[in-house]
């Protein structure tokens, strides 16, 4: 029996944040996902070093991959040093990996990284979103949403 996934992750050292995402993407669903690296891969991003700001994910043979996500090479690293913009293993659970390339497959959606972090116990992990593309106007109108949210708080806060 799988446990219900709780709303927000178990977050203590977010390395590297796609800001753009929640900006070019409506955002429908949120898993997750561990990450198969290297040893000098988890080194590099211990020190806060790595980037997803161009990356996003996709389902082929039953896995899903993490492409383009940048983690430099580590400094101390020697002749086994690792390939910065390798594609890693994205670490689900099958029925999960199954959802995704259903929604991927049918909907026209897209995987896209939010986040990369380490969890409590110190393993390195993904949040991925399960994401719809934004128009223009699509954009504009969330825009134009979010300024209003930000000055309704402050009319409240004035005469609340």
């Amino acid at each position: 029996m799988p446990r219900p996934k709780p709303e927000t992750f178990d977050k203590k050292k977010v390395v590297a944040e796609n800001r753009r995402a929640r900006f070019d993407y409506a955002i429908e669903d949120k898993y997750e996902a561990g990450i198969a690296l290297t040893g000098t891969e988890v080194k590099s991003l211990r020190f806060g070093e790595g980037s997803i700001a161009e990356s996003y994910a996709e389902v082929k043979d039953e896995q899903v991959w993490l492409i383009n996500a940048n983690i430099p090479e580590f400094s101390h690293g020697n002749r086994h040093n690792h390939e910065p913009k390798r594609p890693r293993k994205l670490l689900l659970h099958t029925r999960e990996i199954a959802k995704l390339h259903g929604a991927v497959a049918r909907q026209g959606m897209t995987l896209v990284p939010l986040s990369v972090y380490f969890n409590s116990k110190g393993r390195a992990k993904v949040e991925l979103a399960l994401a719809k593309g934004r128009k223009s106007h699509d954009k504009r109108d969330y825009e134009k949403e979010k300024d209003w949210k930000r000055e309704q708080g402050r009319l409240l806060r004035q005469h609340g």
